[in-house]
């Protein structure tokens, strides 16, 4: 058995820990653990301000914290720590010579999954590539070593605490519990666009009150309580590079009711200025547009020369009244990115009930606004008066993650989205 413990060390290519004293005595009960040195510092500091007391087996050489962990580290593989297999084996090795009266194992065993939990909670705290960070409210939150260690100790039960940790967060729960049971049945396979779900969504907060949209499945979820309060379909960007929804995250503020829409540079020039030409200017009064020059003095249409728009060769702005054909509804929702992407009604509602919702040049339009308007709001969205572009703050500021998953769980089955995008390619490639 030790022999083997020393060969799983040796194939893990991963540094040793230092143990304590009494410990280091016994050659074959040195562990794999993490080369960083940092954590290996961290770890050895944490023990030794404990006067080397176990923190995973204080009641002897098993425990229920010691026993979640092992559990969370055979799995983590999904988790993005792909080494934490072969430390649940090494633990479980430990924890047998342990049982059979040997407390330098207890000691090594404690160590090992110190530095191993602090290896998985560095792993899920890891921000997924492509990921931009909008508002500095949403920033992640990377732990040091010493912190997660800190914490893990300060906890009143450390197995619900490794339990409660390792959820990550409802969404992410769903999705790798189901990947896990179906590896289960079918000898380890996996679907690499799990991976790459797993991977977009694990910034995802584990609690607290907040909105999730997935371009990917083209649905919203309003999250709050660790839970899934309520969601809708939503109309996300066309597939061409520049139509796409970017994975973002930032804090809605606040709503804008009745609102303009404030018609983009590109489709002036690509879709109303040929408009314009070829229906003449009766196209302009009869979807509400106003006209503007760049420092926003009114512009009589028949003054602009559209032919140089749609070249290309002059600018103007274009705004659309609110009113019942106003393409962001009755409410727009907007959230600090630079890409002029956010939330907005509209009134093409039969769009909804397409398979393929990738319709948009990058916005993101809801099914229902006035629902997701009262959840954000806690009343009722109604405009004080008909006076356009209303802005209401919301009771709280709520966060938002644009995020990407292909990879769905349906009553603990595992469901995939089209990759409309081509982003899941990228990231199994990288965590090859």
């Amino acid at each position: 058995m030790k022999n083997w413990i020393l060969a799983g060390v040796a194939c893990a290519a991963l540094g040793a820990l230092p143990l304590p004293a009494s410990a280091a005595t016994t050659p074959s009960l040195q562990f794999a653990a993490p080369a960083d040195a940092a954590t290996a510092q961290a770890v050895a500091s944490f023990y030794a301000s404990r006067h080397e007391a176990p923190l995973w087996l204080k009641s002897g050489s098993d425990g229920a914290a010691a026993r979640a962990l092992i559990g969370v580290l055979q799995r983590s593989s999904l988790d993005g720590l792909r080494g934490g297999p072969e430390l649940a084996a090494q633990a479980e090795a430990l924890l047998s010579e342990a049982q059979s009266g040997d407390p330098n194992a207890v000691a090594a065993a404690d160590r090992l999954l110190s530095a191993a939990w602090v290896q998985y909670v560095e792993a899920i705290q890891t921000p997924p590539a492509g990921m931009t960070y909008a508002d500095r409210w949403v920033a992640p939150r990377r732990d040091s070593p010493s912190t997660i260690l800190a914490r893990a100790a300060s906890v009143p039960s450390l197995a619900s605490h490794v339990r409660a940790v390792s959820q990550v967060n409802p969404i992410y729960a769903e999705i790798r519990d189901a990947a896990w049971a179906s590896m289960q049945s079918n000898g380890g396979q996996l679907d690499p666009r799990v991976l790459a779900s797993l991977e977009h969504a694990r910034d995802i907060p584990p609690e607290g009150r907040y909105v999730m949209v997935d371009t990917a499945g083209a649905r919203l979820y309003m999250i709050e309580d660790g839970r899934i309060a309520d969601s809708m379909k939503v109309i996300v960007g066309k597939s061409d590079p520049s139509t796409q929804t970017p994975m973002l995250a930032s804090t809605i503020y606040y709503a804008t009711l009745n609102p303009y829409w404030h018609v983009s540079a590109e489709m002036v020039r690509s879709t109303i200025a040929p408009n314009v030409l070829g229906m003449g200017l009766g196209y302009i009064r009869s979807r509400g547009y106003q006209v503007m020059s760049s420092d926003g003095t009114m512009l009589d249409p028949a003054t602009v020369d559209w032919k140089a728009v749609a070249a290309g060769r002059d600018t103007v702005s274009v705004r659309q009244l609110p009113g019942p054909a106003n393409s962001m509804g009755r409410i727009k929702i907007g959230f600090p990115n630079s890409s002029d992407i956010y939330l907005h009604d509209t009134p093409n509602k039969d769009l909804f009930a397409q398979d393929d919702r990738s319709l948009s040049h990058g916005c993101i339009r809801l099914e229902d606004a006035e629902r997701l308007g009262r959840w954000l709001m806690g009343r009722e969205p109604q405009a004080a008066s008909s006076d356009p572009e209303q802005n209401v703050l919301l009771p709280k500021p709520v966060p938002i993650y644009v995020t990407y998953l292909t990879a769905h769980a349906d009553g603990g089955q595992l469901s995939f989205a089209d990759d409309i995008y081509g982003r899941d390619a990228q990231v199994v490639a990288s965590l090859r």
